[in-house]
C-alpha cells in the first residue's frame, strides 16, 4: 500500500459501518429506566447502532426514557474506529520511510 493515508480512511469507513449497522453490543453505556412508580439507571454494554435506530425492536424501548454511551464507551468508539486504523496508518507510513 503506497498511501497511509487511503488505508486510513478505508479502514475508518469500514469500522464505522460495522459498528453502525451490526447489533454489536461492545461498547459501555447506560440505559435510563422508566416505571410507574420509580426511574432506575441499567449499566449496560450498547450498539452504536441503536443511536440511528438499528438493531432494537420497539417493543424493547418500552420503559426506556434515554441510553447514552458512557465516557469509557465513547472512548472505545473512538479507538475502535480512529485509533486502530490510525496505528496501522502510521505503521505503513514508518515502514515507508525505511
Amino acid at each position: 500500500m503506497k498511501r497511509p493515508i487511503v488505508l486510513f480512511f478505508t479502514l475508518s469507513l469500514i469500522l464505522a459501518l460495522i459498528f453502525f449497522t451490526l447489533p454489536i453490543n461492545l461498547f459501555d453505556g447506560q440505559i435510563l429506566m422508566v416505571e410507574p412508580h420509580r426511574e432506575y439507571t441499567i449499566n449496560t454494554n450498547l450498539s452504536l447502532s441503536y443511536f440511528i435506530g438499528l438493531g432494537y425492536n420497539e417493543a424493547d424501548m418500552a420503559n426506556v426514557k434515554d441510553f447514552y454511551l458512557t465516557t469509557k464507551g465513547i472512548f472505545m468508539a473512538v479507538i475502535f474506529i480512529v485509533g486502530m486504523p490510525g496505528l496501522l496508518a502510521y505503521r505503513m507510513h514508518i515502514k515507508q520511510m525505511q
